[in-house]
Formats: structure tokens, sequence, C-alpha cells
């Protein structure tokens, strides 16, 4: 028996074999006899879809969104989510697919029983990140992986006046400063030498990138702490340096010297469905080939 019947679907843009990906879904989805609805924005080029109906961006008035692509599109489909409390499903055709539950090749199997409660719901931690300017609001947002505060084509650090629940906590001298939820603590804060952090924790992470000092290393933080993050300017030195606020790699917002950027947890989590038998730390080794030893070289 169907426990989700009416199925939003959004695609990758740009997705290689667009219409025949999107095809083979949707005959296992009409198969299982669901009603399903479209992303108007991501499927009009897509020649399979014609005719068929679409979902309302503002409304979403469905049980389940099934997403078609890679972890960028997850991460563009949770911020145009307008119900966190509906779940997700998602089918990778990216590269990755790190937050991706089931292959092309695997969907014919397992999507039918996903879609009849056959699988776990996995919650994620999302940050609602704010850029302000005085009284003006620059930007509001969810970020499932990170914010990150970093200079743009000239290579000067910057000073970021960094508070944790309104208690002074450095001010960063770096390149940036990247605010992670456990979920992102696999993607760009790893890279710069963040700790990895099991996403069914509530906590956020600071990893500063390239600081200028020994002592700022990366800082984890309860979940429910609000980071406060001042850019701070020194006259005249740095006009021409730029300043972008970036969302999920995703999203960019120009910023200037006084701006301040807010990061706290949601209240409401992502659902992702799951298939029972994942773990985490299986992910890690299979996606990331973490504890795998390099191959030997001879010489």
């Amino acid at each position: 028996m169907l426990k989700y019947k009416k199925i939003g679907v959004t695609v990758k843009s740009g997705l290689d074999d667009k219409n025949k990906s999107v095809e083979f879904i949707l005959k296992i989805l009409k198969d299982e006899g669901v009603e399903i609805f479209f992303d108007p924005k991501h499927v009009n080029d897509v020649e399979c879809t014609k005719g068929m109906e679409c979902y309302d961006p503002d409304k979403q008035e469905f049980d389940l969104m099934l997403i078609i692509g890679g972890d960028g599109t997850i991460l563009r489909a949770v911020r145009e989510l307008k119900d966190l409390s509906i779940p997700i499903l998602s089918v990778n055709k990216g590269t990755i697919g790190f937050l991706a539950e089931t292959s092309m090749e695997e969907a014919e199997e397992l999507l039918p029983k996903l879609l009849s409660g056959g699988g776990i719901l996995e919650e994620r931690h999302v940050l609602v990140v704010k850029a302000a300017r005085g009284a003006e609001e620059l930007f509001c947002g969810f970020a499932l992986n990170e914010a990150v505060i970093s200079q743009g084509n000239i290579a000067r650090l910057l000073d970021l006046k960094t508070s944790v629940n309104n208690e002074p906590l450095t001010t960063y001298h770096a390149d940036g400063l990247i605010v992670s939820t456990p979920t992102g603590s696999t993607a760009y804060s790893l890279a710069a030498g963040g700790p990895i952090v099991h996403p069914s924790l509530s906590a956020t992470i600071l990893t500063p990138i390239n600081p200028h000092s020994f002592s700022q290393k990366p800082v984890v933080s309860r979940g429910d702490s609000k980071i406060d993050i001042e850019v701070k300017m020194r006259a005249k030195k740095f006009e021409d340096v730029e300043v972008h606020l970036t969302i999920d790699g995703q999203t960019s917002i120009p910023l200037i010297g006084g701006d301040v950027i807010t990061a706290q947890m949601n209240d409401h989590t992502v659902k992702f469905i799951r298939r029972a038998e994942d773990t985490f730390f299986g992910t890690l080794r299979k996606k990331l080939k973490w504890g795998e030893r390099l191959e030997s070289y001879s010489t």
C-alpha cells in the first residue's frame, strides 16, 4: 500500500540524457499509481513531461519531493522547499551523490519499496542565515550545508568579528569563515580542515579558511547557538576587496564593511527517506572512500 501518493518531482538543470532519465523514473512512478506533479521551472525542457501537471512553487501541495540529480540539486531543492515537513527522496545523477539515497540502477527495485513506507526518515538540521546592513535585511534563507563568508578576486585576508550567543569568540584574520551544519561537515568545511560531525547531532561548526593564526582552529558549538559575524574593514586599505556570503555554494550575496551575518539552527529539520540498513559511516566509506589506504608508489 502506498504511503506517499502525491509526488513532486524536480530535476537537475543541464542534466545529460535528461529526458531519458526522467522518462525512466516517470514510468516507475506511474506503475505505482501515484499522482505526479512536476517542477515547472526545471522540467519545462523535458519532452516526456509535456502536458503533465506542474505544482505551484508557492504551495507545493504534495506528500513527497523526489529529486533526480546530485547533491547540488538537493541543496537547491531544500532552499526552495516551502514546507520542511515534506520528506525528500533522491535519485543520484550527479558525481558523488553523498546525500542521495538511490542510483538509477537501483531505482526500479528500490523506489516502490520506499514509496510504500519501507524505509526510515532521517532528519537533518538546517541553518537559518541572515545578512543585515544596519536596519536593512540583505538576505534570509536556509543552508543545508554551510554559509561561507570569503574574499573575492583579490587575495587579502579578512577580519571577521565573531561572537557566539552574544559572547565574543574571536576576530578571525583569514581568507574567510565557514559556518557549517553537521551535514555540511563533509563538504567545504572538511576540505578546509574542519571535523566530520555525525549528521544526527545538533551542532554548528565554525571553520576558518587559511587563518593567519595557529590559535584559530575549527570550533564546534551547540546547535542552538546564535552565531554573529561582523565584516570589519580597515579604512581605505581594503576598499577594493570584494566580500561575499555564499549559501551552499549556490547563492551569493555581496557584503561590505559593517554588514552582520547571523546563523542559527532552524527549529524544523529536513527529512530524507532512507533505506533502513544504511548508516552514515557506511556512506563515508562507500562514497568518500573514507579510511582507504593510498596505493603505494613504486620507485
